[in-house]
């Protein structure tokens, strides 16, 4: 009997991890030539892993993971809803009134794809309160579930990403002694994480909205638990039969 090939996981890590990274790279630099950099926060810097950060990096980091998972189970609910309304310029103008109703509530930084605003709601952080960041996280969620379940076209991750950042903002206002930039990479990997279901897209961007490389040890810690979390959970996405079957 002819022996086995050897199964792709046998691979060492780095034969697996070669090409997405190139193509990461490659992509990151293109960005950088064609607009510059545009994620990172000005935040205060990170002082340095302490014995208490990988316990509450993951508490974080599961806060932004059970938030990521409250929009992937309303998103088929809220979906189901919209598609009541059968006709496509229905559900979108239903959806753009829900948004613009939203806007008013949340203000211009609750609006938007969320980069520029992520970088403005950092800046005045220190001027927000905690009822105004809640209220921000609340309405940014609710955006992007709105637009996501009536039909909008675009991606999850920057609006996820801007809800991230508030909630490990309004973390760092509740509790003073975990680290801004701590608290708010935790927030982003773990809202990245339940909502993308990709560990490595999730702490990569984390990585760089927070560009300190003493916080990736403590980074690479807390996914763990927020990826047990989420692992073996629904994605956020709608059944085709069920989505035609509506249409």
């Amino acid at each position: 009997m002819a022996p086995r090939r050897a199964s792709r996981r046998e691979e060492p890590l780095w034969c697996r991890l070669v090409l997405p990274l190139i193509a990461a790279g490659a992509g990151a630099v293109t960005t950088y030539a064609l607009a510059g950099p545009e994620l990172p926060l000005s935040l205060p810097a990170y002082p340095g892993p302490a014995p208490g950060d990988v316990l509450s990096g993951s508490a974080i980091a599961l806060a932004g993971g059970a938030a990521g998972l409250a929009l992937v189970y309303a998103f088929p609910v809220v979906h189901g809803w919209f598609r009541r309304l059968r006709h496509p310029v229905l559900m979108v103008g239903a959806g753009g009134l829900v948004l613009g109703l939203l806007g008013a509530l949340g203000g211009p930084l609750t609006m938007f794809k969320g980069l520029e605003e992520m970088k403005e709601l950092a800046d005045r952080s220190a001027d927000l309160g905690v009822a105004a960041l809640a209220v921000i996280i609340v309405v940014r969620m609710a955006a992007l579930l709105t637009a996501a379940s009536c039909g909008f076209r675009g991606g999850r991750i920057f609006p996820a990403l801007f809800a991230g950042v508030a909630l490990g903002l309004l973390v760092a206002k509740l509790v003073p002694v975990v680290p801004v930039s701590l608290a708010v990479a935790c927030a982003v990997l773990g809202i990245l994480t339940s909502v993308t279901r990709q560990g490595w897209l999730s702490l990569f961007i984390a990585v760089t909205v927070v560009p300190d490389l003493g916080l990736l040890p403590v980074l690479c810690l807390a996914v763990l638990p927020v990826w047990l979390l989420v692992s073996g959970r629904p994605e956020m996405v709608v059944a085709a039969q069920a989505d035609s079957e509506q249409g």
